[in-house]
């Protein structure tokens, strides 16, 4: 019975930890994708500039992505992997705050920051979902404290920055929020390994997927406005006059929408194929950006923020959900690796690059009216693919 109670207590500290981790993680993140793409316009760059520089990491991150996934998985340390990745990460950030104005080392350092950052979410997505799965959790019920870092950093963020001086003291806010997660990381425990472990065949069989790549390619299609609306959503806002604080509520909005979501999902994911309702959110992402590009005030902005519920929570966990049931377990944190370089990598180049230039040649709203058509050609490819599917049983 001693024992019992013993288990229970690892098992009960370990999710709690994941909880933190996936509180802080997030955290950081609303320090970088709010608040960073005003750090460099308050350094005098163009929209274009700030589009590419916040897209660039990730993408050239997401290329490397897989290997770290690799890794993880071959080696079966996750812990150690997202240690070493956040330790680097700090590293280039220190870097990149000592660049001044000067764009060619501001990029090589952004390149750093996220080459080492990006690769560690997919790696505690990994180790949550097997944490979670094993314990008869919801995986959703961790990544809601994901969305309650986001938000609490992103609602406090502004006025943070404004306590302390503006958004030049923006260095500080991110290092202090790397204080906590990397406590945290010490007492974080590997899940115990299953099935024959990773091999150059289960990684070749996972690159033949053809299913599993064409999920990734119509994630793809749907994930491009979403994350141009991560990168330019707060410098468009300041456009049409919005504060920094505005921006910062934004984001903090979108993440709170997602707790509810996150933590409800898991009952019903079940109940409707991974593709219709990912079909569903791909029309729905539409009629989203159509309002988007229908109203020019920056408050009306902040609150079609909300339909992130609708949306990205959705889309992310029957995401998620997809392929841990597609791919076997010794193949998770590799799978979740593609999907991360997919959404943050490649979609997020595509937008940021895209997103910078239609702003700078049309305006700021013309970027919503290429999301429209683009997340509704998604939507319908996910239903498409799922009627064809049918047609041939």
């Amino acid at each position: 019975m001693s024992n019992n109670k013993k288990d229970k207590s690892r098992q009960d500290r370990q999710m709690w930890i994941l909880r933190g981790l996936n509180f802080w993680q997030y955290a950081i993140l609303a320090v970088l994708a709010p608040f960073l793409p005003l750090y460099f316009a308050d350094l005098g760059y163009s929209s274009s500039q700030v589009g590419f520089l916040m897209m660039i990491g990730p993408f050239a991150a997401s290329l490397i992505q897989p290997f770290w996934g690799y890794l993880s998985d071959r080696l079966r340390a996750v812990k150690i992997m997202i240690f070493l990745l956040w330790s680097l990460a700090i590293a280039s950030s220190i870097g990149l705050f000592n660049s001044g104005t000067s764009y060619a080392l501001t990029l090589c350092f952004v390149l750093a920051l996220y080459f080492f950052f990006q690769p560690s979410m997919p790696l505690l997505d990994s180790i949550s979902v097997q944490s979670a799965e094993r314990r008869g959790v919801a995986y959703g019920s961790l990544r809601l404290f994901g969305s309650m870092g986001y938000t609490v950093v992103s609602l406090s963020g502004g006025v943070l920055l404004a306590a302390l001086g503006g958004i030049a003291k923006l260095p500080y806010l991110l290092w202090a929020a790397w204080i906590v997660p990397l406590l945290l990381l010490f007492f974080l425990r590997d899940e115990p390994a299953e099935g024959e472990g990773m091999s150059l065949k289960s990684i070749k069989e996972l690159f033949t997927n053809k299913s599993f790549l064409w999920f990734l390619f119509m994630v793809f299609i749907i994930s491009v406005p979403h994350r141009m609306n991560d990168v330019m959503l707060g410098l468009y806002m300041k456009e049409l006059g919005a504060s920094d604080s505005m921006a910062g509520w934004a984001w903090a909005l979108a993440a709170a929408v997602e707790i509810p979501v996150f933590a409800l999902i898991g009952k019903y994911i079940n109940r409707i194929h991974e593709y219709v309702l990912i079909g569903i959110v791909g029309l729905v992402y539409a009629l989203r950006w159509l309002m988007y590009y229908l109203t020019d005030d920056p408050w009306v902005l902040l609150a079609l923020q909300a339909g992130a519920a609708v949306t990205f929570a959705i889309f992310w966990i029957v995401s998620m959900h997809y392929v841990a049931r597609i791919l076997p377990p010794q193949l998770c944190a590799t799978g979740f690796s593609l999907l991360s370089m997919v959404y943050l990598g490649l979609s997020g180049m595509t937008g940021g690059v895209i997103g910078g230039r239609l702003a700078d040649l049309f305006g700021g709203e013309s970027m919503y009216l290429f999301a429209v058509f683009t997340s509704f050609a998604g939507g319908i490819l996910f239903l498409a693919t799922e009627f064809y599917s049918r047609r041939r049983v």
